[in-house]
């Protein structure tokens, strides 16, 4: 076979997508506007550090290894991989607690806070691990084009079983009481975009990601997993195009014949866009080949924003973790400014990362790296610097108060930041969400946006906006799927001939 496709984006969609195009003979050209790859998952090095721009978690290793052994490789052939004990820290009113890796130990946690319920742990996560298998074998690696994909009839027997109808809130609830546990069980959900009570408890297969899979951490950072996937590619004979964004899908006949990048015209047999969908869709295609109108996209229930900081100080900070949660605050509250009455919170929950603790790498010497996250509602108005001052000096405050630690403007050896406006300007975020949609029961599957044109057979998309989902192990899968269709679509062009 040889045809050429082109790529729009080279994010964990983009790059696992050319490799499996690559691998079966196609000429793989891919386009990206910024100037490395990655995407979302980018790097940012200055004054000696070293800060990974996007996904910080690296969980489900087994999607790692599978992709990599595809192609003869294992990850540890291009990095190390490290397992977090504790798995992260949590900062309640009260102080700090450990979350120690695997679930022998957080049944011993589980149990000083509520007798009993660490046999409950080991039934919800016997049923999560049932989820997890399902999900894994029958449902993630389908494109969801059609409901006749899951027409399975293991599917039918194990549906009773994946309590797509029950919210996850509502399923923790019957396992445990103590609220503490309960929260801690509901943490991974929050990956998902959406409140625990609208998500549906089918999700608890993310609980056995965190507990029984774990919490890993690749040594010199995230952005290890994209150089290791770009080298692959590139071995694999992908070309890249980097600062060279696509400025539209040129169509003739009905079909998406190649893309336009600076007045030129590159052509394709298929093309593939990774880049944010709503993008694509509003803004590179003719209207009458759009599959979605502007009230469609309105109308979906989108994962929030992040106000994000990349700080570097001139000095150590004990007391925390390389992963900290910091749950010491209203979290309904935090909640209902998110999803139910979006505005800018008063007094957020955040989420801060200091890989200088596990790695030398990515700080000078006595330095910290420092990443912090607050989540915001999508579509808001109004970061301006005077906003992500406020919510910086809020992170510095209570980092303070848990630690003993203060950092002053003194002790900042570097600091950038990046909100909702950014996610719109770098990556064209449709309203600058930063997880895509929220995984709720009828944003799934199907009811995603569809990974292959309805209007030009030839057109196709991956990545977090479709399916399966957003995070790193779900855009290296649809990225996996996409190739597999445009792949298929190759073949039926070469027998029509």
């Amino acid at each position: 076979m040889h045809n050429r496709v082109i790529i729009i984006g080279s994010g964990f969609a983009g790059l696992s997508a050319s490799c499996f195009l690559a691998q079966q003979g196609v000429e793989v050209h891919v386009f990206e506007a910024l100037d490395q790859p990655g995407g979302r998952a980018g790097l940012l090095e200055e004054k000696g550090f070293r800060f990974d721009l996007g996904p910080s978690w690296y969980w489900m290793p087994d999607v790692f290894e599978r992709f990599f052994q595809q192609f003869g490789h294992q990850p540890s052939d291009y990095y190390q991989l490290i397992r977090l004990d504790p798995s992260y820290r949590i900062f309640w009113n009260d102080g700090p607690i450990d979350i120690p890796a695997g679930s022998a130990a957080l049944t011993e946690l589980f149990e000083k806070w509520e007798p009993g319920s660490g046999h409950s742990l080991q039934h919800y996560l016997q049923e999560a691990t049932h989820k997890y298998t399902v999900a894994m074998q029958k449902f993630v690696f389908k494109p969801g084009l059609s409901w006749w994909e899951f027409w399975d009839r293991d599917i039918w027997k194990a549906i009773g079983k994946l309590h797509l109808l029950s919210s996850i809130q509502k399923h923790i609830a019957q396992h445990f009481k103590d609220w503490r546990i309960r929260q801690i069980m509901q943490f991974p959900v929050l990956f998902l975009g959406a409140l625990p009570k609208h998500t549906p408890a089918l999700y608890s297969l993310m609980n056995y990601a965190d507990i029984v899979k774990g919490t890993w951490y690749p040594k010199g950072g995230i952005y290890e997993v994209v150089k290791a996937m770009y080298s692959l590619a590139l071995s694999l004979g992908v070309q890249f195009h980097f600062q060279t964004p696509v400025e539209q899908i040129w169509v003739k006949n009905d079909r998406a014949k190649g893309v336009s990048v600076a007045g030129e015209v590159y052509s394709a047999d298929a093309v593939l866009a990774t880049a944010d969908y709503h993008h694509v869709e509003q803004k590179l295609i003719p209207e009458k080949y759009r599959q979605y109108s502007s009230s469609y996209w309105q109308s979906r229930q989108l994962s929030p924003s992040c106000m994000l900081y990349y700080v570097g100080i001139n000095k150590n900070i004990p007391g925390l973790r390389h992963h900290n949660l910091f749950f010491d605050t209203d979290f309904d509250q935090h909640a209902r400014q998110i999803y139910t009455h979006p505005q800018w919170p008063n007094d957020p929950l955040f989420y801060l990362s200091a890989p200088s603790i596990t790695d030398s790498q990515v700080a000078p010497p006595h330095h910290e790296n420092l990443f912090a996250l607050i989540p915001v509602a999508a579509g808001l108005k109004g970061d301006d610097e005077k906003m992500r001052e406020k919510y910086l000096q809020e992170i510095l405050k209570r980092i303070q108060r848990y630690t003993g630690q203060s950092i002053t403007a003194d002790d900042i050896v570097y600091l950038k930041t990046f909100g909702p406006s950014d996610f719109v300007n770098r990556y064209h975020a449709f309203q600058g969400n930063a997880y895509g949609l929220a995984n709720t029961l009828r944003q799934t599957a199907v009811w995603k946006p569809r990974m292959r044109s309805s209007k030009l057979e030839n057109l196709f998309f991956a990545g977090q906006l479709t399916v399966p989902g957003p995070g790193m192990p779900s855009t290296i899968i649809s990225g996996e799927i996409a190739a597999r269709l445009i792949t298929k679509y190759l073949h039926q062009l070469l027998i029509k001939i």
